[in-house]
């Protein structure tokens, strides 16, 4: 009797020659975080591949559901696994089949991997597909381009038989390439470069700078629902909140009105630098999009960058449009979250004509005369943080700032380091 299992495929994984099998233990950890909430009987490397086995059939979908959200997979198919007789492949190739509806044109392909089944893989490939022809006469055999590839892999003493299966979000498991500290709003752009670079491996800190207390906290609150939208792909290890209206409006007052959005840029990637030293990050992330707005211009761009000390800041969206980046929204779950509208740092204080090429010298001098030695540290002493689940690959670091109290008393439990490090400044 066949029964259900699923088969997780990784692609760039399999090219890292002698650091391979760290990347595949990190990607195994990551699948166990996410299929914590699913009982598991076996979930382990095999051939090439991750295999797991649910002690309930009927959860199979919703693991491979699961398991497609995970950095580093390729690929999930819902495989049925079997004896290796004629009977058992054809038998698994039916309930396959019918699994892999609609579609009109279909070819099977068999392998051996590490067994000493005697018959060659083209004779499974002739007796599994006349078994089908037999049980699907409306459906057509077609060799080259088929809608439905049923894939016959025979491994030691059993068979597993799959169709398409779903495509999964690629790139590096979540850990293997450090920590970044991500700035990030609660509009559409940040959360898809957060999730960009968590794709290639990186466990992503977010930095959120609310317009309190000039403004509500409500960017703050949906910015955690931006988060809890992205918990399921196992990047986010704890959100950071600045409350930066203050600061915001005492710069507005002292600097030059045309450079404010300068000005404000520069404090947050400095102040978000800082926050990387705490955490031992490697970069910092933004959501810029060349051109996007007045502050995306290369002069612009290059005059934020020059208040970061050291650290490299990532751009993933820089060459991405407005349609690309909601249609990537869209996919990751945060498009919904993005169109909601709420009162955060970046509407405040903003000037009628901001400039679009800002002289370089000019924007030091401004940001000189802001004492920004003394307005970052004032930033930090502000900071406070909330700790998100679900990222194995993140550890806290033993300087903490401010827990978010409030964020925190809706759920938001901070880690066991955060209770008993973390205190009020």
């Amino acid at each position: 009797m066949a029964r259900k299992v699923c088969l997780v495929s990784y692609h760039e994984i399999a090219l890292k020659g002698k650091n391979r099998r760290r990347f595949e233990e990190a990607l195994l950890k990551n699948l166990r975080a996410a299929l914590s909430g699913f009982p598991l009987s076996r979930l382990e490397r095999f051939q090439g591949r991750i295999l797991c086995v649910p002690k309930d059939e009927a959860q199979v979908e919703g693991i491979a559901e699961t398991a497609a959200k995970v950095p580093g997979v390729a690929r999930v198919a819902i495989a049925w696994r079997g004896g290796r007789s004629e009977e058992a492949f054809a038998e698994a190739a039916i309930l396959a089949m019918r699994e892999s509806e609609p579609f009109r044109t279909f070819k099977v392909h068999a392998k051996k991997s590490n067994t000493d089944y005697a018959e060659h893989t083209l004779d499974i490939n002739r007796s599994v597909g006349a078994a089908l022809c037999a049980a699907f006469p409306e459906k057509v055999v077609q060799m080259h381009h088929p809608d439905v590839t049923i894939t016959v892999n025979v491994v030691g003493g059993e068979s597993y038989v799959y169709g398409e299966g779903m495509r999964g979000a690629g790139g590096l498991p979540v850990g293997t390439a450090g920590k970044v500290v991500s700035l990030l709003s609660s509009g559409f752009d940040s959360p898809v470069a957060s999730w960009m670079v968590g794709r290639r491996g990186a466990c992503v800190c977010p930095v959120h700078f609310s317009g309190r207390p000039v403004t509500s906290d409500a960017s703050e609150w949906l910015v955690q629902d931006i988060l809890e939208a992205l918990r399921p792909y196992g990047m986010v290890g704890r959100l950071y909140v600045v409350p930066f209206g203050e600061i915001q409006r005492r710069m507005a007052l002292e600097g030059p009105p045309e450079l404010r959005v300068i000005l404000y840029r520069r404090a947050m990637v400095a102040i978000a630098e800082r926050v990387a030293e705490i955490e031992g990050a490697k970069a910092l992330v933004t959501g810029e999009s060349l051109g996007q707005v007045a502050s995306q211009t290369l002069d612009n761009i290059r005059a934020t960058n020059d208040a970061v000390r050291s650290l490299p800041v990532l751009r993933p969206l820089i060459g991405s449009d407005k349609v690309e980046i909601i249609e990537r929204a869209r996919e990751i779950g945060t498009f919904e979250l993005s169109s909601e509208k709420a009162p955060d740092c970046c509407t405040l204080f903003m000037p009628r004509r901001p400039e679009t090429h800002a002289r370089l010298e000019v924007v030091r001098r401004a940001w000189d005369a802001l004492d920004p030695d003394a307005l970052i540290d004032e930033g930090l002493s502000l900071l406070e943080y909330v700790d998100i689940e679900g990222c194995p690959g993140y550890k806290a670091p033993r300087a903490l700032p401010t827990r978010h109290d409030a964020l925190a008393s809706a759920g938001w439990t901070p880690r066991g380091d955060g209770d008993r490090e973390g205190s009020a400044r």
